[in-house]
């Protein structure tokens, strides 16, 4: 079992950037995503990242101002965030331990999930 834990959310202005953190409790040689929930509204995935090839792909929402990346020496997946519009604001979570079959932004083919960091944009 991987623990993961989110940290770096924040409130900021529109056009406002913010960088999030998730520390695993244990080196995941797999994938790592990056999905949000806002209020009323379904899980998004938004980012992943193929740790061992190093590759990535974002959701048409945020493709070009989110950007994923890894940390192998700290198992430690970040999302930098930049142009940030008010409809970013969420619960940002990251998961971990993919599972066959799904697709890659697809939140239920994750085993792991983190507890979540808020982000509010205004």
């Amino acid at each position: 079992h991987v623990q993961l834990v989110e940290s770096g959310g924040g409130s900021v202005q529109a056009g406002g950037s913010l960088r999030l953190s998730c520390v695993a409790s244990a080196s995941t040689s797999d994938y790592r995503l990056w999905f949000r929930q806002a209020p009323g509204k379904e899980r998004e995935g938004v980012a992943f990242i193929d740790i061992g090839a190093g590759r990535t792909n974002y959701a048409d929402s945020v493709k070009g101002r989110f950007t994923i990346s890894q940390d192998n020496a700290k198992n430690t997946a970040y999302l930098q965030m930049n142009n940030l519009k008010p409809e970013d604001t969420a619960m940002y979570y990251c998961a971990a331990g993919r599972k066959l079959g799904f697709d890659y932004l697809d939140v239920q083919g994750y085993r792991y999930w983190g507890q979540g960091t808020q982000v509010t944009v205004s």
